[in-house]
């Protein structure tokens, strides 16, 4: 490659070309839209002072009586298992003990601890 500091053909083309890309490029960010405004939506942080507010802890869940979506509630009972257990006790009758969900299919020792805590089986059951 001979280096005479003149500038060739192909690289005047080249340079043109990257001139007019970077041109283009410009007014296509000059040009573009700017973002919606969300009218009537304001954000705003503030810092908290007040103490948390702990929220009242809810009744149990009686898994005798409960409808589906109050077994849905409980910590690993989704619809269809809560939907199990509606067809077990109305099959079987009600529950003596929690221990007894453990005949349902789909609920084990750590799915029944679980929500050991939040059910109950019946007025006077051992919770």
């Amino acid at each position: 490659m001979k280096v005479t500091g003149k500038i060739t053909k192909t690289e005047w083309l080249l340079l043109a070309l990257a001139v007019i890309f970077a041109a283009v490029l410009a007014l296509l960010y000059l040009g573009r839209q700017a973002p919606e405004v969300w009218d009537g939506y304001t954000v705003t942080a503030a810092r908290k002072t007040e103490e948390p507010v702990t929220p009242e802890p809810s009744p149990p869940v009686d898994v005798n009586t409960a409808g589906l979506e109050e077994l849905d509630t409980l910590y690993g009972i989704g619809p269809a298992l809560a939907q199990r257990i509606i067809d077990y006790r109305e099959e079987n009758g009600p529950f003596a003990s929690l221990e007894d969900l453990l005949e349902v299919k789909g609920i084990g020792e750590a799915t029944l601890e679980g929500f050991r805590d939040r059910a109950v089986a019946g007025p006077g059951a051992d919770g």
